[in-house]
């Protein structure tokens, strides 16, 4: 958990017009205009970045930025006000909101290995921009889908209390199509070539997402979920490479340039910001911990901690509450629109001072909801612990009882002190493999997976003398 979310979504006043597309230049209809649709990706990036924060490295977001806006300068909207940003999620993945807002993970970063692998990804995003595909996928879902978001309960307000409004980015921004992913390969290899890129990277861009998606299982990978494979992109990349005309060899690849750049990124999940031991849910920055019912999913999300019953009927919650002491808290939440407050209680939970209360409301189809609701104050901060269910009154009530109750103070020193991966970038003294490698300078992560990151097939991939190799170590 790092950040509440922060506030309502941001609804343009929408007119249909005709407008012409900047990459095709035909003519179609549209919903939003220009300065709405900059307006709008403006106002979701102010939310993208406080639900998912972003990463702490000025460096690094310099290093992104720069190349970014050095790619968007040359595309057909170069006056769009152009950002690029990483975001502290470990997550495989790089998304764009209209008007010419680029977000791109950590995760992301720490599997390329080469500057001109992360300037196909950052054009391939541009490319959605600059073809308006955001803007064409609203137009065609129609101004009545901009309620699907907080339509899932009654009270918009009750809904952004329990994260539902936080799915609005994936609903209304980052489903594409199949011919828009295909077009957007297409834009992002062409505007990386115009910049001077090794184009050829995109095809080991693309193996290493496909090789991603084979550890992901049976779980989609939020590449894949927010950008649909629209057939073969190895094959197409290829066929592209093939159209080219001047030579390659001396195109741009900077691939010790990048890989400097992101020596000592965190890598995957990132044990600071909360981890499960079991059922159990453990701090260490915030220094609390508390316990889920077993068999129950549970998921540290980036402004939640969220575990849902095996039957689906009910939801566990921790949030941060804001800064207002448990009481008035409390009264905030039970004064909302739509919500029937029932008994209310001042209370010590594990010595910390808090207030809490049974609620009733309904579904927007009328279907009833029942929870118990605190507001615990710790370490300075009020959090909140919601409790939620579509049974009637009394289905959950111990079961949200004790989650509240296991809220309380960490203590355990190893806890406390645990640490991060990060990546680290390792000179290879001698030619050698990399399970020899890995011997030498031992990883906190499988051979497959190092090898996975690095763009190498196996453990028995050859590495040459004085290359620079990652690694993952815990610091």
């Amino acid at each position: 958990m790092r950040i509440h979310w922060a506030g309502p979504l941001f609804l343009a006043t929408l007119v249909a017009t005709c407008a012409t597309n900047p990459v095709t230049g035909k003519r179609e209809l549209s919903l939003v205009s220009e300065s709405q649709e900059i307006a709008m990706g403006r106002d979701y990036s102010a939310q993208v970045t406080q639900e998912m924060a972003v990463y702490p490295d000025s460096a690094i977001q310099a290093y992104v930025s720069g190349l970014g806006r050095e790619i968007a300068l040359t595309t057909e909207r170069p006056a769009l006000p152009w950002t690029f940003t990483v975001i502290d999620d470990p997550a495989v993945n790089a998304f764009a909101l209209p008007g010419g807002f680029i977000f791109v993970t950590r995760g992301i970063l720490t599997h390329m290995s080469s500057e001109a692998e992360l300037a196909t990804v950052v054009g391939h995003e541009i490319g959605h921009v600059t073809a308006r595909h955001s803007v064409q996928q609203m137009t065609r879902q129609q101004i009545a889908q901009l309620g699907v978001v907080a339509g899932a309960i009654a009270s918009d307000q009750i809904a952004q209390n329990l994260g539902l409004i936080s799915q609005g980015l994936g609903i209304l921004f980052l489903k594409y199509s199949r011919d828009d992913e295909t077009q957007a390969d297409g834009l992002g290899f062409r505007y990386a070539l115009n910049d001077g890129y090794d184009v050829r990277q995109m095809v080991d861009m693309f193996q290493i997402l496909q090789r991603v998606t084979a550890r992901a299982g049976q779980r989609i990978p939020e590449w894949q979920s927010t950008h649909p494979d629209p057939g073969n992109r190895i094959a197409a990349t290829q066929a592209r490479l093939a159209r080219v005309t001047e030579p390659l060899d001396g195109k741009k690849v900077n691939r010790e340039a990048f890989l400097r750049h992101i020596d000592g990124m965190v890598y995957g999940e990132n044990p600071r910001q909360g981890f499960f031991q079991g059922g159990r849910f453990l701090h260490p920055d915030l220094a609390f911990q508390l316990d889920f019912p077993p068999g129950w999913q549970s998921v540290n999300q980036a402004s939640s901690v969220v575990g849902v019953s095996p039957q689906q009927d009910a939801q566990l919650q921790l949030a941060l509450g804001g800064a207002a002491p448990p009481e008035q808290a409390l009264r905030s939440f039970l004064g909302q629109q739509g919500i029937q407050a029932g008994r209310s209680l001042s209370t010590l939970i594990n010595g910390n001072p808090a207030a809490l209360a049974a609620f009733t409301a309904q579904t927007q189809n009328g279907g009833p909801l029942s929870g118990l609701v605190a507001y615990v104050a710790y370490g300075g901060t009020t959090y909140q612990l919601l409790g939620l269910t579509t049974l009637g009154s009394g289905a959950y009530d111990r079961t949200f009882q004790s989650f509240i109750a296991s809220f309380r103070r960490l203590t355990d020193p190893a806890a406390l002190d645990v640490k991060p991966n990060r990546i680290r970038a390792t000179r290879v003294g001698r030619a050698m493999t990399l399970t020899e490698f890995n011997q030498e300078f031992p990883s906190t992560v499988p051979i497959d997976e190092l090898a996975l990151i690095n763009g190498l097939a196996d453990g028995n991939a050859p590495l040459a003398a004085g290359a620079l190799v990652k690694r993952v170590v815990a610091r």
